[in-house]
């Protein structure tokens, strides 16, 4: 598992970085950058940021084990990680979104009118979700005051393990509502443009031949959703595994979470740079640079 973790941490590194870097050469060549790229920059960013966040985790827990005790260095450690997961999964969502509006084909007429200001709805989109922010922060930190003064007000080894259960579930709570949000917008708009796609499909046939290149682009596009998904879920179970193993420091399981959580950060990095021209052009070339 340690091996996995450090593979895994060097590829979101490498991968992340790659993207912010790509994105920020071409914005200083070019002077201006697209809608999407910015995503893309800020997504890079924030998942860099998961993925040391991560790692430090992991190294505190392996070697300085006793510093998750102390009360400054947990809710530090919560609040940073609910900071930085929370742009990591809703710019992956604001991706989504753009990506949803600008390929599937409605005729209703308030999808025409989203799809017109796409650039507005997810500017709108990551400003709204700024609240949920502050709420999350804000309830988390309401869980750990009272976690705190029921461990003070009881110093029995019962009392304070019925408290950590009792917190370790407000904690669950929370989080998966929080969770939940980004990933049911996620999960319909990935079924909304499989209908799309596929109502698209049985009307070409009746029409024309799609092309290969468009079909090619909408097998791409599907597996990347697909992806996603499937990462997104295994990083969800991964932090629930770390609350509810967290209690009897079960270390194997400890570092398997870990494990699970820096998937999505890394993998997903190589699943974007794979999924967009531009980078997978970029990738081709730094191959080919290293190679001669």
């Amino acid at each position: 598992f340690t091996f996995v973790l450090i593979v895994e941490f060097i590829i979101g590194n490498l991968g992340n970085s790659f993207i912010a870097l790509v994105n920020c050469i071409d914005w200083v060549k070019g002077r201006k950058i697209s809608s999407v790229d910015r995503i893309l920059t800020a997504l890079a960013i924030s998942r860099i940021s998961l993925v040391w966040l991560i790692f430090g985790s992991w190294c505190v827990s392996v070697f300085f084990p006793a510093l998750f005790a102390t009360e400054k260095m947990f809710r530090m450690l919560t609040n940073i990680w609910t900071v930085i997961n929370h742009f990591s999964v809703w710019l992956a969502t604001g991706l989504g979104t753009f990506y949803f509006l600008k390929i599937a084909n409605f005729s209703n007429s308030i999808f025409l009118y989203l799809k017109w200001r796409v650039k507005k709805v997810v500017l709108v989109l990551l400003l709204v979700t700024s609240v949920f922010l502050f709420l999350n922060i804000a309830l988390i930190n309401i869980h750990i005051n009272a976690s705190i003064n029921g461990y003070r007000r009881n110093k029995t080894c019962s009392s304070d393990s019925s408290n950590f259960t009792r917190f370790s579930s407000l904690i669950v709570l929370t989080s998966t509502v929080f969770i939940f949000i980004p990933f049911t917008l996620s999960l319909a708009m990935f079924l909304l443009l499989i209908f799309s796609m596929w109502k698209h499909r049985k009307k070409m046939q009746h029409t024309v031949k799609i092309s290969g290149d468009a079909s090619t682009k909408a097998h791409r596009g599907v597996k990347s959703v697909i992806t996603f998904f499937l990462l997104y879920a295994i990083f969800s179970l991964s932090f629930f595994i770390s609350v509810w193993t967290s209690e009897r420091l079960e270390e194997n399981l400890i570092i398997l979470s870990q494990v699970m959580g820096m998937a999505y950060p890394s993998c997903h990095s190589c699943v974007l740079i794979l999924g967009n021209k531009k980078l997978r052009q970029a990738s081709l070339s730094v191959l080919l640079w290293l190679r001669y």
